[in-house]
């Protein structure tokens, strides 16, 4: 299935050369507004998650207790237990960080943004990729930019994210319209973000390949609304934003029905994709605020199956059904 949108214009030659060289300035002057507003999503969802506390293997004291039969002597903090009746116990918090791929789709095919939507799929993309992580860092897990970066959990991990988008700004890592292959390590997680607008079996090939090695993973599909609906009528010129694809409908409301019935075979091919390899799928509109796939994404990853040290107010995260949308 291919993106279009209705640009009047389509770079060719040296002038397309240089109006991409255009738009990757662009984008790199915008990523500090943009890592400004993943913070402040981050912050706003941040009031509504809260770390997963509990004894285990850590460096970070937790609490006293009072000691038990079935406790070691070694454990007992004497120096707590001098000034009481009863013996204490020192525990400390539990760390076990985990690490989380992220991939956020910069290929041309995300620049696009109709009238019903003020974001473009790319800038939303990199807005909840941002702030994923920076909640993640938050919670003390490590994170990483798929194919970019080494994992950390450093308080500037997110920042560092920014510099490594804008230092690989046109890389065909950046630039390509499926997740690079990479070998993962073992029960890691990722997170995609992108409109997932290739062939179905194309992305299921490689979704399969960073699966293989027991990766739990989590599909958000980030699309504008009119490429939802085709909300354009009489005639309508049609540009691909991947390819020289052009095309001119004179009545373009006459394919709706049929566009959106193969849209809809797409998605449920995506799901079904997802729902194979056990990882979950999220569609998410850019007319609708951020924050609302941000704390969906955050209760996935919640109710995962993994013990990720955060977890949504008010107890356990609720499971969501693959196609729920945000």
């Amino acid at each position: 299935m291919a993106a279009w949108s209705r640009p009047t214009s389509e770079p060719h030659g040296r002038a397309g050369v240089l109006q991409l060289e255009a738009e990757a300035h662009g984008l790199a002057d915008r990523l500090p507004e943009l890592l400004i507003e993943a913070m402040r999503i981050a912050v706003t969802v941040a009031h509504g998650i809260h770390g997963r506390r509990r004894a285990g293997p850590g460096e970070t004291f937790w609490q006293f207790r009072q000691f038990q039969s079935s406790d070691a002597a070694t454990l007992i903090d004497w120096r707590r237990s001098a000034s009481s009746d009863h013996l204490f116990v020192r525990e400390r918090e539990w760390e076990a960080a985990h690490t989380i791929w992220l991939w956020p789709d910069l290929s041309p095919s995300m620049r696009f943004n109709s009238h019903l939507s003020d974001a473009t799929k790319r800038d939303r993309a990199l807005v909840l990729t941002l702030a994923l992580a920076e909640l993640l860092v938050r919670g003390g897990e490590r994170i990483a930019l798929l194919g970019l970066t080494r994992p950390s959990a450093s308080r500037n991990a997110t920042t560092k994210l920014v510099e490594t988008i804008a230092g690989n700004i046109g890389s065909p890592g950046l630039e390509a319209s499926l997740p690079p292959s990479e070998r993962l390590s073992r029960f890691s997680g990722i997170v995609l973000f992108s409109d997932f607008l290739e062939p179905v079996d194309l992305i299921a090939e490689r979704l399969n390949s960073l699966a293989s090695s027991g990766v739990s993973g989590h599909l958000v599909q980030v699309l504008d609304p009119a490429e939802e609906t085709l909300p354009y009528a009489g005639r309508t010129e049609f540009i691909g934003l991947e390819g020289d694809a052009h095309w001119i409908a004179d009545r373009a409301e006459s394919l709706r029905g049929a566009y959106v019935a193969a849209l809809g075979r797409h998605r449920a091919g995506l799901e079904e994709v997802a729902r194979r390899l056990g990882w979950s799928f999220l569609l998410h509109h850019t007319d609708r605020p951020a924050a609302e796939a941000l704390l969906t994404m955050i209760m996935r990853l919640g109710s995962s199956g993994r013990d990720y040290r955060w977890t949504t107010a008010g107890g356990a995260a609720a499971t969501g059904s693959a196609g729920a949308r945000a």
